[in-house]
């Protein structure tokens, strides 16, 4: 150890020199106080034995400037004195010592008390470096979470905001969010919305937000379907997260009438389509695995379409909202949910996180909490159509017999083939739910029979799909022609859709009061105009390329 020896007297500072030299020590001297804080800091001892009296400064006063050069790290004072009266033992501990050393020295004292303040000082030390080094990787990963928040905040930035049709509120449990909230215009005037729920919080449940935004912004710029951008997400989620780690999501697509949407649902809590009153008018229950969990050949993509009136609302939230607990292990619940944005009072979606947060009784939130409402109204955004179309008039035309129906889905590729000509591909969304709600409908209604009452529930929702699937196995005869045409002049895309059943009208599909969503009401507010053969099993649509 180096040691610091301060005495007026130079018999006392030579004889503890050579005592401490023995025993291996470095030593130092000095013979008052006002020398002792300048060999201080040349020395910078581990130790100092300090004499009380002193001339110009004594031990009583040097004693606390002496601590107060080494305030991060312990540096033991030990008084050597010949005073015994206890109140200046007192004013020893008092100024800043920890020991005492009467005099004359004991030589075996004065070993054991130096030993015993070694140890105090090498862990002092020890836990100063450690503290440093703390620091210092705190400050690190700071700067690390300030430069990946920067990324995150720039990636996942809303492009695009509409309040006075969407509003919506993300309450992260930590820095970093693991829900995401994205919107995006539609070619056609609509608006698109994505809300998911990665695996758990914090930056690991983050890390897909990115991806996962720029998927959505890239594909819905092309105008697509959500169904495609569904696939696309999942495909993508899938290669990337470890195998515990998925994407709960919904993602809707708004028409620009603000009269109906589509909606894929996958693995969020059910959302609800509420009245101007604020009433329950239809459950949005996942229909889907969230995203990331099946391999593409297992993916489901359909999505469910629903008519909507001016100023209903569409209301999404993540599971941190309902599976909120407090200290008695009470959850927040959708009952709770559903009474506060039903309220009359209800105003805005952070009163409801501040409800939760009430209810909790935690500082600290549990997950990350995350609400939107959509009102549904005419949109504001002006429609981004192309205006260089095809010049020469195309005409497609398919017949797909039983084994066809029974193993190929064609309405993809028909969409592929039309979005292919110039000026279609911004109407893709469109053309794709015009062209599968009038195919599925003559599959399911004109060539399998299936009656569209058995969807007025859950359980009939998952046992008319069921019969679908039995059916069409089995299926032996029956056929569907499809035939469409490019008209250059307006320009439009009309098609007709011919089963060999007994077709739309005697299976009522315009029942709009069904949930399933499918209905002549649908096609007839997206379409130009919509023709239905006298017997129900032909349905011709126009759709104008200019649509607006």
């Amino acid at each position: 150890m180096k040691i610091l020896v301060v005495d007026d007297q130079e018999l006392n500072r030579n004889l503890l020199r050579f005592m401490l030299e023995q025993e291996q020590h470095q030593v130092a001297l000095a013979e008052d106080g006002e020398k002792a804080l300048q060999v201080f800091d040349e020395f910078n001892p581990d130790l100092v034995l300090l004499d009380v009296v002193m001339p110009k400064m004594d031990g009583f006063a040097v004693a606390p400037l002496l601590k107060a050069k080494s305030a991060e790290v312990y540096l033991p004072i030990i008084f050597i004195t010949a005073l015994d009266d206890k109140s200046s033992l007192e004013k020893c501990l008092q100024v800043g010592g920890d020991d005492f050393l009467n005099k004359p020295f004991d030589k075996v004292i004065l070993s054991a008390k130096i030993k015993a303040h070694a140890r105090t000082r090498e862990l002092s030390k020890k836990t100063y470096k450690q503290n440093r080094e703390l620091a210092y990787y705190q400050l690190h990963t700071e700067r690390e979470h300030e430069l990946v928040e920067h990324i995150f905040d720039n990636a996942l930035e809303n492009r695009f905001l509409l309040p006075e049709l969407i509003e919506f509120n993300l309450s992260p449990a930590s820095m970093f969010n693991g829900d995401i909230f994205l919107m995006a215009p539609s070619c056609t005037g609509g608006v698109y919305v994505l809300m998911g729920d990665f695996t758990g919080h914090g930056l690991a449940a983050a890390m897909g937000a990115l991806p996962a935004s720029k998927i959505f912004y890239s594909m819905t710029q092309k105008g697509l379907s959500i169904g495609d951008i569904a696939a696309e997400l999942n495909h993508t989620l899938y290669d990337l997260l470890p195998g515990n780690m998925f994407c709960a999501a919904s993602i809707i697509e708004i028409n620009s009438s603000g009269r109906s949407f589509s909606a894929w649902l996958g693995g969020l809590p059910d959302g609800f389509l509420l009245s101007k009153d604020g009433q329950v008018k239809q459950k949005l229950t996942s229909r889907h695995m969230a995203l990331g969990i099946l391999d593409e050949f297992e993916f489901e993509r359909d999505t469910v379409y629903i008519e909507t009136e001016l100023d209903d609302k569409i209301f999404l939230y993540t599971d941190g909202v309902i599976e909120a607990e407090n200290n008695r292990g009470e959850f927040f619940g959708e009952e709770r949910l559903l009474k506060k944005v039903s309220a009359p009072t209800f105003t805005e979606l952070g009163s409801i996180v501040d409800s939760v947060k009430r209810f909790t009784g935690k500082q600290d939130q549990q997950d990350d909490l995350s609400l939107a409402l959509i009102k549904c109204k005419p949109s504001p955004i002006t429609p981004q159509l192309s205006d260089e179309y095809l010049s020469t008039p195309l005409n497609i035309s398919m017949t797909l017999d039983a084994d066809h129906l029974k193993n190929t889905d064609p309405v993809l590729d028909v969409v592929e083939m039309i979005c292919a000509m110039k000026g279609c591909s911004e109407h893709r969304s469109n053309l794709f739910l015009l062209i599968s709600e009038t195919f599925n409908n003559a599959l399911e209604h004109g060539v399998l029979g299936l009656e569209s009452g058995l969807k007025d529930s859950d359980e009939g929702f998952c046992q008319y799909y069921e019969l679908r699937a039995e059916r069409l196995s089995a299926l032996a005869e029956g056929k569907i022609t499809l035939d469409i045409n490019y008209l250059p002049e307006q320009p439009k895309i009309c098609f007709t859709i011919t089963d060999s059943g007994d077709g739309f009208i005697k299976h009522h599909v315009n029942d709009d009061d069904n949930f399933h969503g499918r209905g002549l009401g649908l096609i007839k507010e997206i379409a130009e105009s919509v023709e239905l053969n006298e017997c129900g099993n032909q349905i011709t649509v126009s759709y104008s390329l200019v649509h607006s």
